[in-house]
């Protein structure tokens, strides 16, 4: 189960080996560092921005580069198939001090500037792993990366659902956790990063209980940086 982050209590980590959820209290981590949040940011490109976003790729990088420190995970979303194939965005998962902050990395970013997103999706989000993606044991995605986004009907946060092992999916997670209200109460959705074999598999991380997402995208997704 998930506890309520006002009990501080806050899932640090998932054990690939066993499946199940380890806990760990970050009161005291917060009385050394002050409160800050994590955020799951998907900037998403309008048709017809690519050769502006190629344009800009250095822009970004740069800009990116100031906040390397706070980073959890970062890459291109993309489809290599059908009407959709190409470019269609891109994720950055990291920690602020406050919703402002984020706000401002978000709005800010070259890109959103010139014109290059049709919208921005921007959540407070839980690091039920406890780690960044340069940490993730599985190593680099060659093919089999997918960003998975649930968005659900909204619950307390005490209602968060956690990852479905299906096929051993536990094991590939790169990134998991919900997606919150800015107060980190109410519960709204999921996001992961993930090694899968395919789309279906991937899609299954959020697990069988269907009913609680209204809306499900399942879309390619490799580590991201400069290179």
């Amino acid at each position: 189960m998930f506890l309520p982050l006002d009990e501080r209590e806050t899932p640090a980590a998932i054990d690939p080996g066993a499946g199940t959820l380890a806990w760990e209290s970050f009161a005291a981590l917060d009385r050394l560092i002050g409160c800050r949040m994590d955020f799951f940011c998907y900037h998403r490109d309008r048709a017809g921005s690519l050769p502006l976003r190629q344009a800009l790729l250095e822009e970004h990088w740069s800009y990116m580069d100031r906040f390397e420190e706070q980073m959890i995970a970062r890459g291109p979303v993309f489809e290599e198939e059908g009407d959709d194939a190409g470019l269609l965005g891109s994720v950055h998962i990291a920690t602020f001090s406050d919703a402002a902050a984020a706000r401002t990395f978000a709005f800010e970013e070259p890109g959103y500037q010139a014109g290059a997103y049709r919208d921005v999706m921007l959540r407070r989000w839980r690091n039920d792993l406890g780690r960044t993606m340069w940490e993730f044991p599985g190593g680099r995605p060659d093919g089999d990366g997918y960003v998975v986004v649930g968005l659900g009907v909204t619950a307390p946060v005490a209602q968060a659902v956690g990852p479905a092992d299906a096929g051993g999916l536990v094991g590939g997670l790169i990134a998991y956790g919900p997606l919150l209200s800015d107060d980190g109460r109410t519960w709204v959705g999921t996001a992961a990063l993930l090694r899968a074999p395919d789309r279906d598999t991937a899609r299954a991380v959020l697990g069988g209980d269907a009913g609680r997402y209204t809306e499900i995208e399942v879309h390619s997704w490799e580590f991201g940086g400069r290179r």
